[in-house]
């Protein structure tokens, strides 16, 4: 089984510090970044120097809003990206990082 470490802030500092404290301590990282994701360089870096597999999770899907919810800061460092399942994203990103740690 997997242990679970859950965080959620709408603080982008908090979560650069978070990603940098599971380095060395976390296998995978599994974000929903929310609006970060279309700005925040800092998670973007802070996801870069991660060594695990990164899930980029989205619960609506991006591509079928706005057109400025179409670019994500977080996809080029992310292993994949889930979106559009609700929370049952959460699942799918959980069953992604099994499989991404079995192999």
């Amino acid at each position: 089984g997997l242990a679970v470490e859950h965080l959620q802030t709408n603080h982008e500092g908090e979560l650069v510090e978070a990603i940098h404290g599971a380095r060395g301590r976390c296998a995978a990282v599994v974000l929903n970044p929310g609006a970060f994701t279309h700005y925040a360089w800092s998670i973007h870096d802070a996801l870069a120097a991660f060594e695990g597999p990164v899930v980029e999770l989205h619960l609506s899907n991006p591509n079928a809003r706005e057109a400025w919810r179409h670019t994500s800061v977080v996809a080029p460092v992310a292993t994949g990206t889930i979106a559009g399942f609700g929370g049952n994203g959460y699942r799918l990103a959980l069953d992604a990082v099994a499989a991404l740690l079995a192999r």
